[in-house]
């Protein structure tokens, strides 16, 4: 789905207003077709109600943001060896086998036959910029790695942001990482 499409700013918006446009489809259609056609003016408004729920699904699993506070905070007091055992935790709760790897890579995560690898050590760095997820992609590739993810509490440098989008590297910041150490335990900072 491209970004900027209408249902992706939706799934972004409150949930109530997708379901807001739903509700307006069936009031007009309604109000102003004739009985035989309500039914299909009406169903204009099934794509809206559907990333409604989506949206409402996605929004009450999100962590709030005093969790993410929370996590951060707790994140950037710890040391490596702390954080890669809480990451692997959490990994292992998403379903996914973890083993250390060097390189640009920190981390191999396998599931379904299928590898991706995780850079994480620069977690703690104020700014992280394109040639760490640069490397990173390229042990990726070189080890035909079907993915890559960069796990950063700091900012990414706008030309770090772009090569992100352009290779497809998940970062996980502040929210991703509350999200992904859910239910895991974390020493209060």
């Amino acid at each position: 789905m491209a970004p900027n499409s209408l249902f992706a700013i939706l799934l972004r918006s409150p949930w109530w207003i997708s379901i807001g446009i739903a509700v307006l489809f069936f009031a007009v259609s309604h109000a102003l077709l004739s009985p035989e056609l309500r039914l299909f003016g009406a169903a204009g408004g099934l794509p809206f109600l559907g990333i409604g729920i989506v949206a409402c699904w996605r929004q009450w699993r999100a962590p709030s943001p005093r969790r993410i506070e929370q996590v951060t905070l707790s994140l950037a007091a710890m040391s490596w060896p702390d954080f890669a055992r809480v990451l692997e935790e959490g990994f292992r709760r998403q379903g996914f086998a973890v083993e250390r790897v060097q390189g640009a890579a920190d981390m191999r995560l396998q599931r379904r036959g299928q590898d991706t690898l995780v850079s994480a050590r620069r977690w703690k760095a104020a700014r992280h910029g394109e040639e760490a997820l640069q490397s990173l992609q390229q042990q990726a590739r070189s080890q035909d790695a079907v993915a890559s993810a960069y796990v950063a509490l700091g900012e990414l440098t706008p030309q770090a942001l772009r090569f992100a989008q352009e290779h497809r590297v998940q970062v996980l910041q502040a929210p991703e990482l509350a999200q992904l150490l859910r239910g895991v335990s974390l020493p209060s900072p």
